[in-house]
């Protein structure tokens, strides 16, 4: 709370300075009592703690406290402004700063999945469409997809930052009438007033125009790229999430983790990390506060569209719940997605055990092709082949065995033109595309560019943790 007070008595210095500059009288000990007291101790809190409980008015209360540090500049606290002078302009600056606070945080993360990615770039790993087995990628490939969401997310809150104005000195309409009557009708100095105020917070511009508040639409902009954050957040921990089932992935585990009271086989030894099971319990975390993340720009939505002409009262409890929880579920969010990234536990045997199963199905198009190249007829094989297929099939779905179309190709004599070919064919990293190269360009010529500004922050960050 010293912070939010703070910060409006430092948009009340910006005002005072602004309006003497222009002309006003307004003392040099005014100000000076002004800049000497902009941070509130206990006592200060105090004060106003008890003038609130006595005005029923959060902004007055302070405006009087403010005055008995600063007494040259009691008369000329908040001269013209409304609340919403410091309520809004300060919620703005803390929209700001949230963002801020939020992007470095992001960036970590995302390098912490490029280097992921990096690593694991050529290993070969089933790809699925609809759950269900499809062509080979890249564990590292895969990685990318996450990464790319992430980037994009990086992209709308850097937008959203920036694209943030000032509210400005607007008046309690948004006519700027007070201000005009202060400088005794000169449109010039009021427009001045609210450039140089702007300037002095350090914000690029002002909102030309505003009602009592600034638009509510704002929140919602600003909540919408968080929301979508939530969005990427959901499907790379669902991601995750699902590979733990096939225990190809897992997220960090520590040594003393009890993943289950019941199940003792999802919880490791002293001596052991790998159980046969573990509870994917970071992520499943993660998709509970995305979801909650998700939807907060629906409440703000719900506020900008009720704020009647120039402003209700009825956004101010809403807001100051959903804007500090965006914020902050957004925050955890960036320490476990941080936390997940820099432990991700990966299976390579489990991983190629699983191509094993299904790689002989995908390579039937490679063995046609090489039984053609050695005079075969591409139709004869084709069912041939297909025969097979069918067979080996049956005994996966109807036996419960293992792939055995490979076998059956070898003790085929139709295909022994082919046998000694086999391996190669079968050869998972043939079957990869160019994932591999497509993981170093994405990286060099997307990744790297758009974590530039952030190489300080990502080389002096912390290793992120949880209390699981």
């Amino acid at each position: 709370m010293p912070m939010r007070f703070g910060t409006w008595r430092k948009l009340w210095l910006a005002l005072a300075q602004a309006e003497k500059e222009l002309g006003l009288p307004i003392t040099d000990e005014a100000i000076e009592q002004m800049k000497a007291h902009l941070e509130l101790d206990e006592q200060q809190m105090e004060v106003a703690a008890e003038e609130e409980k006595k005005r029923r008015h959060d902004v007055m209360a302070h405006v009087h406290t403010f005055g008995t540090v600063a007494p040259a500049a009691a008369g000329i606290i908040h001269l013209g402004a409304t609340s919403c002078y410091v309520t809004d302009n300060a919620d703005l600056i803390f929209l700001r700063e949230g963002l801020g606070l939020l992007l470095p945080k992001l960036a970590t993360v995302i390098a912490r999945l490029t280097a992921f990615a990096e690593q694991y770039r050529a290993l070969p790993t089933l790809g699925f469409t609809h759950f269900q087995p499809a062509q080979l990628t890249t564990v590292g490939k895969r990685a990318t997809l996450w990464i790319q969401e992430l980037l994009w997310d990086l992209r709308n809150i850097e937008r959203a930052r920036s694209d943030l104005g000032f509210r400005g000195v607007k008046g309690t309409t948004g006519t700027q009438g007070s201000f005009l009557a202060l400088f005794n009708g000169d449109h010039t100095k009021v427009e001045a007033l609210d450039a140089r105020v702007t300037q002095l917070l350090g914000f690029p511009y002002a909102y030309p125009v505003t009602g009592q508040t600034y638009s509510r639409k704002i929140d919602a902009d600003v909540l919408g790229p968080l929301a979508s954050f939530g969005a990427t957040v959901h499907k790379i921990c669902t991601d995750i999430r699902l590979l733990a089932n096939l225990k190809e992935i897992e997220e960090p585990f520590e040594k003393d983790q009890i993943g289950s009271s019941a199940m003792a086989y999802k919880t490791p030894t002293l001596n052991l990390t790998l159980t046969s099971q573990r509870n994917p319990m970071r992520c499943e975390r993660a998709c509970s506060l995305a979801r909650h993340l998700m939807i907060l720009q629906q409440n703000s939505l719900m506020t900008s569209s009720v704020q009647w002409l120039e402003r209700t009262l009825d956004d101010s409890a809403n807001r100051r719940v959903t804007l500090p929880e965006a914020f902050l579920t957004a925050d955890i969010l960036l320490t476990i997605l941080q936390n997940i990234s820099e432990g991700m536990v990966v299976y390579p045997k489990v991983i190629a055990r699983r191509i094993s199963q299904e790689l002989p199905f995908m390579a039937t198009e490679n063995i046609i092709m090489a039984i053609v190249k050695h005079g075969g007829d591409r139709q004869e094989c084709h069912e041939k082949i297909r025969v097979l297929s069918h067979q080996a099939g049956a005994v996966v779905k109807e036996e419960g065995g293992e792939n055995d179309l490979i076998e059956r190709v070898r003790s085929d004599p139709y295909f022994e033109p082919v046998w000694a070919e086999l391996d190669t064919l079968l050869d998972p990293t043939t079957f990869v595309g160019r994932a591999p190269e497509q993981v170093d360009s994405f990286v060099q010529e997307w990744v790297r560019p758009a974590l530039k500004p952030y190489e300080e922050g990502i080389k002096n960050a912390k290793q992120a943790t949880l209390n699981v």
